[in-house]
């Protein structure tokens, strides 16, 4: 029998894993499914996504050989159906039979069963005595992570709640943290929070917040928002009564931007261009550059990510990032504030860009606090928040800030 949460699962798996492609890509381009549908097949698709390691471990003891990629990934969608999602093994097992018929794998459909009866059978006590953070992290990105690497991928193997942030005045139900956003659990329909059609919030993790709020907006001063889209962070600044310019590149970006804006009813000024040719007839005072990066800190929400991302892709992207941090110095007046960002936990995206600002362009760099989150603050005094912070609230995504200033 078709199911069409598990045939939606498998099309993203092999977008991800044989065209590197990014799972929310994938999900764009599936055929017009049920929507609910499409939900289920997105969660087991990021399942096995974030934990291929410990799932292949598992199967590792039930397999004499090695299946062909495609009866992989349906062995992977079977056994983290059982293993992590609850179903009933006769639905797991069942399903992955089914769909080794349709996609034309009948010759594997007698080892598929024989395998997912023994993980059911066996069930989560299979997991005893594994590793799983460690085996569900690439050796590239664990090592890149230093002492905290245990931490985040520790955080990396649950999905992450949801947090926003609202207008001044506003109170939401969920959980107010320290920083202000407030927090719902995963997997909370946005549309169905109050206020939510009269656009009093906005969906952003709480280390998204940071950046906006160490540059500080002044009521009415002018800022420079680059690489805006898709607004949480223009909108922190707007709502703080900032006069903003947003500046963004993509067509289909800009196009989310404004129609967020829209719904929270902000004005901002906004330039569809490349912000390393683009400049203003004026200098600003204030810029935040959250500049284009690998993301890694975003992988409870994009499991993908340590899937599609290498280390080579580091060297262009520091290449973008330095372009844009010479771009915002020269957009920037003497004695502005500039505010550099990315959502990646790799050093090579964060300190080493900062460091290489302030030599190459004699920007001077902040010490930075942080009242309501200590912990972020390096001992160079700039801002890093990981999954694996706040672990008692459901953790962060990973974020780097620092500000420099123009002398």
């Amino acid at each position: 029998m078709k199911d069409p949460t598990r045939e939606a699962a498998y099309e993203l798996l092999k977008a991800v894993l044989t065209r590197n492609t990014s799972l929310d890509a994938a999900l764009d381009g599936l055929p017009k499914i049920d929507a609910r549908d499409k939900a289920a097949a997105h969660r087991l698709a990021a399942t096995v996504l974030r934990h291929t390691g410990t799932l292949n471990a598992v199967l590792e003891g039930f397999l004499l050989r090695e299946p062909p990629q495609a009866v992989r990934h349906i062995l992977w969608l079977g056994a983290a159906a059982s293993l992590f999602l609850e179903s009933p093994p006769h639905a797991a097992v069942g399903t992955a039979v089914d769909l080794a018929k349709a996609k034309k794998l009948e010759a594997f459909a007698g080892l598929i069963n024989a395998v997912l009866r023994k993980v059911a059978a066996g069930g989560v006590d299979l997991l005893d005595g594994l590793d799983m953070p460690r085996l569900d992290t690439p050796a590239w990105a664990w090592a890149s992570w230093g002492a905290n690497a245990r931490a985040i991928a520790t955080a990396q193997q649950t999905e992450a709640p949801l947090d926003v942030s609202v207008k001044p005045g506003v109170v939401m139900p969920g959980e107010q943290l320290p920083t202000g956003s407030f927090r719902f659990a995963a997997g909370t329909s946005v549309t169905a929070l109050p206020g939510y059609e009269e656009g009093e919030f906005w969906v952003q993790d709480v280390a998204a917040t940071l950046p906006a709020l160490i540059l500080n907006p002044q009521p009415g001063e002018r800022v420079l928002d680059l690489c805006a889209a898709p607004g949480g962070k223009t909108a922190q600044l707007a709502a703080a009564g900032a006069r903003v310019t947003a500046v963004e590149r993509d067509a289909g970006r800009m196009g989310t931007l404004k129609s967020n804006l829209a719904r929270l009813r902000l004005d901002v000024e906004t330039v569809l261009a490349d912000a390393t040719i683009w400049r203003p007839s004026e200098k600003f005072g204030a810029i935040l550059l959250d500049a284009p990066c690998s993301a890694t800190g975003t992988i409870r929400r994009h499991p993908d990510l340590l899937h599609i991302r290498k280390a080579r892709d580091l060297i262009a992207l520091n290449r973008l990032q330095d372009e844009l941090l010479n771009a915002a110095y020269e957009m920037l007046a003497p004695g502005g504030r500039l505010v550099y960002a990315v959502c990646s936990l790799q050093p090579e995206e964060g300190e080493a860009r900062v460091n290489a600002a302030c030599k190459r362009l004699g920007l001077r760099h902040d010490r930075l606090g942080l009242a309501s989150l200590p912990e972020a603050v390096t001992e160079d005094k700039n801002i890093r928040t990981h999954p694996g912070l706040w672990p008692e609230r459901g953790g962060m995504d990973g974020f780097f800030v620092a500000r420099l200033t123009k002398p």
